[in-house]
């Protein structure tokens, strides 16, 4: 059932990075029923597409694209083709993210560079890819990703902390950087949320920890997919710049 009260969402061009499952996922389902058109990147293809296929079998607008977010050119295609598709883009949600969380004295550095490329790079890549659209447009709203970590650091969260950080120093230097432009920018900083993330943890002590925190604490991704839609559907002279939430139960 569509949420939005105000008709700030309906028509809006979205482009959601990480959509093939979880927060980005439960964002295209709840947008496209509130009338966007979105447009879906991700790895995983076949999932993409299942998603597009199912939204559009609905009477939504939408449509998938192969994207790693670690390669410019793709994010750029991806956006591009959102523009030729739709004729703008009018959201960019920088989504993609991983967490494989360890303890610095296990080295797991090929993980800390695969974080850094996918939450810290990939988010700049879209930046990067909408803005020039958004400066034509005089118009627009970029929403990043971070985390209850990009406010907190816990042993063996610190690499995954320190990416979160960055998005949300990225993210408060790019609204300023972007008033004479009329484009708005917001931060959403969940804590523990339904997705795959912590499967991509690899260290088994921090793995164990973490599921069984998720299982006994983690909400639905559909409360991300709510805070998107409450930043989005504000009056266009509001600027909702940062939302952070967890779980009524998550202590830290």
């Amino acid at each position: 059932m569509a949420s939005n009260a105000n008709g700030n969402i309906k028509g809006k061009v979205v482009v959601i990075t990480g959509a093939s499952s979880g927060l980005g996922e439960a964002t295209a389902r709840q947008l496209s029923a509130d009338g966007a058109s979105v447009v879906l990147g991700a790895r995983r293809v076949d999932r993409l597409n299942a998603l597009a296929g199912e939204l559009t079998a609905r009477g939504g607008k939408a449509f998938a694209m192969a994207t790693d977010v670690t390669r410019r050119d793709e994010v750029k295609h991806l956006v591009d083709a959102a523009v030729q598709k739709f004729g703008c883009i009018d959201v960019m949600i920088n989504n993609a993210g991983l967490m494989p969380q360890s303890l610095l004295e296990r080295l797991k550095i090929d993980e800390w560079d695969r974080m850094i490329d996918v939450n810290i790079k990939g988010v700049l890549y879209g930046i990067a890819a909408a803005l020039p659209h958004m400066k034509l447009q005089k118009s627009g709203h970029v929403i990043n990703v971070s985390s209850v970590a990009g406010h907190k650091v816990r042993p063996g969260g610190t690499v995954y902390s320190a990416t979160k950080h960055a998005v949300r120093v990225i993210s408060e230097g790019l609204r300023q950087e972007v008033k004479p432009y009329n484009i708005r920018t917001t931060i959403i900083s969940p804590g523990a949320v339904d997705t795959e993330l912590p499967d991509t943890i690899t260290d088994p002590d921090v793995a164990v920890a973490m599921r069984k925190f998720y299982d006994d604490v983690a909400i639905p991704a559909d409360s991300f997919a709510r805070a998107v839609v409450f930043a989005m559907s504000q009056p266009d002279d509001v600027d909702v710049n940062e939302i952070l939430f967890r779980p009524t139960r998550q202590e830290f």
